[in-house]
């Protein structure tokens, strides 16, 4: 529903416009004489913020601020990781104490604006928002917030004029419309928020909006066209929990409330848009920033939980994505999503034994769940538990119906499982029902293309395939191996070594790839530079059953004519 285009630019925009980076040659400069020394629990602080503790960081900076209570970049640190650790009181306190010294200061007004919607305080909310110094991006969340305020004073003209501004910077007219929606929907101004809802739809699909234009149409006695929209997009991922949920309150004759129907509730939903839109790695924590502050106003966000959990795992905090997707409410349309994801952290959270448990316990209770079985069988996967995974991939695959060109990587999947536990015809059939699938993809074209390179099948067929996947991925070491072996195993030895050169140099220090230019130097006459290879090779940690072999052609060399392999 946002433009991602443009994330990039509103994370660095909100990066420098919410945090200055602290500089230890401010440290102590205003510490009173005798007070505590605050470098240990300040560098203690840098060290969490690093690996992404975002509580440890907000305890630490605080406590370093408490010994350093002038310095302006540890409360300004202090103020940011209080926000983006959830704790919105501690927040406040800090930003107040920020105003004092920096009146206009975006964090800080931000964190008081966000507290008087909390408050029902819309006045004070707009004069907050007043108060905040502006900036290209901020200017948006700005413009939207005090839209919401001039709601919540009873002036939805006011705010449908400022949302109307929103569209004037570009790529934010999907925001601004959905957003006047919820303004006139709130107003009680039906046919006007009708208009905004279709013109918000017709722009693309999302879960927000179909679950407030569905709840409008049903609050609105439109029941047949409810119906009709639920049933449209129940072959929508994205949006089919959405779907079945209306569709039941249907069957059942329940009434929803709305979607956002509190002023607080629409400032919660601005906010979440814009964290939405930030989905690059540098923007994880002002995304979270922003989640926090929707979750503040709107506890029961249950879509926001989800993509606040996601921004978690990105920064590889498992612990805390757990504990949010286990918040998510017992009735909500995520909570199956939600429970299958938290089996997925254990996973990578090194819980092997309690996420295969956890699936195989959903698995159990809902077996039509696509998601849980391709979940299992990736852990079964990762865990090498090849013949369990594809066990669990033959579930999820009779499950497509229809088999989508986006469900390549579930065959590709289990072809993976499939090779490991010795069944191969069974694996190039996956790879080649992946390959028709999705013709382009790379990581598929090698695995089969080396594949039959090392079974000595299709030699010509696989080097035009291989030669395809490095087109596609030119600095994919493996990929490069895969071509430069095919050659070798053609008999086309120069062109091999050539190739085998390139790859060594993309993933330098892989014992097999230095293995195969070893192999390739001695077909070309050059002995020394084979023997020098085989060494590097062997000094590389090959696998067990590898290492005799290489001892054998340090020793030997390779037999005139002989098998390459």
């Amino acid at each position: 529903m946002y433009n991602r285009s443009r994330a990039p630019l509103a994370a660095m925009a909100l990066a420098a416009s919410l945090s200055a980076c602290a500089s230890t040659s401010n440290m102590g400069e205003s510490t009173a004489a005798g007070a505590g020394d605050p470098y240990g629990p300040y560098l203690s602080a840098r060290l969490a913020e690093q690996e992404h503790d975002l509580k440890g960081a907000a305890a630490l900076y605080r406590e370093s601020l408490m010994l350093d209570p002038k310095n302006p970049d540890l409360l300004d640190k202090a103020l940011l990781y209080a926000a983006v650790s959830g704790n919105l009181d501690g927040t406040v306190k800090l930003a107040r104490q920020m105003v004092g010294s920096e009146g206009d200061n975006r964090a800080a007004r931000l964190a008081l604006a966000v507290d008087a919607f909390k408050s029902a305080n819309y006045t004070e909310a707009h004069d907050e928002i007043a108060k905040s110094a502006k900036g290209p991006f901020t200017t948006l969340t700005l413009t939207l917030l005090d839209a919401w305020a001039s709601e919540g004073l009873g002036n939805p003209d006011a705010a449908l004029a400022l949302l109307k501004n929103v569209t004037t910077q570009g790529g934010t007219e999907t925001l601004a419309s959905f957003q006047s929606a919820l303004v006139l929907d709130l107003a009680g101004r039906t046919k006007e928020a009708d208009t905004e809802y279709l013109k918000t739809l017709a722009a693309g699909v999302s879960p927000r909006a179909v679950e407030a234009y569905g709840r409008f149409l049903e609050r609105n006695g439109r029941a047949a066209d409810a119906r009709l929209l639920y049933n449209k997009l129940l072959q929508d991922a994205s949006v089919a929990p959405i779907a079945a949920q209306g569709l039941a309150r249907l069957d059942a004759g329940t009434i929803p409330d709305r979607l956002v129907a509190t002023p607080a509730d629409g400032a919660s939903e601005a906010l979440f848009g814009i964290a939405a839109s930030l989905t690059d790695q540098a923007s994880a924590e002002i995304a979270v920033l922003y989640l926090q502050f929707a979750l503040a106003l709107s506890p029961h966000f249950d879509l926001a939980k989800i993509v606040l959990s996601d921004r978690f795992e990105a920064l590889e905090k498992f612990d805390a994505a757990i504990a949010i997707y286990r918040s998510v409410g017992a009735d909500s349309p995520y909570k199956p999503a939600a429970e299958v994801q938290v089996a997925v952290d254990e996973g990578r959270n090194n819980q092997t034994p309690q996420a295969i448990a956890d699936l195989v316990a959903i698995t159990t209770a809902r077996p039509t769940d696509l998601t849980a079985w391709t979940s299992l069988g990736d852990v079964y996967r990762s865990a090498e538990k090849y013949p369990a995974a594809e066990d669990a991939y033959d579930h999820a695959i009779k499950l497509l119906n229809p088999v989508a060109k986006d469900d390549w990587p579930l065959f590709f999947a289990r072809a993976v499982a499939e090779d490991q536990s010795g069944h191969w015809e069974m694996a190039e059939q996956d790879l080649e029902a992946a390959l028709k699938l999705s013709p382009d993809q790379a990581q598929v074209l090698n695995f089969l293309g080396y594949s039959w390179v090392d079974h000595g099948v299709h030699l010509t067929q696989a080097l035009v395939m291989l030669e395809k996947a490095r087109a596609l991925s030119p600095y994919d070491g493996y990929i490069v191996d895969s071509v430069g072996w095919a050659y070798y195993k053609l008999g086309r030895y120069d062109d091999a070594a050539k190739t085998l050169e390139n790859a060594v140099l993309l993933v330098p220090g892989d014992s097999t790839i230095n293995e195969h230019l070893g192999d390739a130097y001695w077909r070309t006459g050059r002995k020394l530079d084979a023997h020098f290879q085989w060494s590097h090779a062997l000094a590389f940690g090959p696998e067990a059953a590898e290492k005799p072999k290489l001892e054998k052609k340090l020793q030997d060399g390779l037999e005139p004519g002989g098998d390459p392999t």
